[in-house]
């Protein structure tokens, strides 16, 4: 791959953008995310949290020494009509 490949569609970060944040220590997806803005798009990571850690698994770090993302609510987008609905009915 080049080092101007896109790893993160909704961001436009570059392969190399995200191999310079592994080799200065950066070893989990949240901080990764935090350094380069990749996972922060629409998709929020569905995409290109694969291939960040196929690349940490490239460089050899170990997916289980690699911590987890966090997660935050909303996982999905919800309409704001849903919890209009929702207090209708209480």
């Amino acid at each position: 791959m080049h080092d101007d490949y896109i790893m993160c569609r909704c961001e436009e970060i570059t392969l190399h953008e995200i191999e310079n944040a592994i080799d200065n220590g950066t070893l989990s997806l949240d901080e990764i995310k935090k350094l380069t803005r990749a996972g922060m798009g629409l998709c929020q990571g569905r995409i290109c949290s694969t291939l960040i850690m196929r690349l940490l698994e490239q460089k050899g770090y170990a997916p289980e020494h690699c911590p987890a993302p966090l997660s935050r609510l909303p996982v999905r987008p919800v309409k704001i009509c849903e919890y209009i609905e929702e207090d209708l009915h209480e």
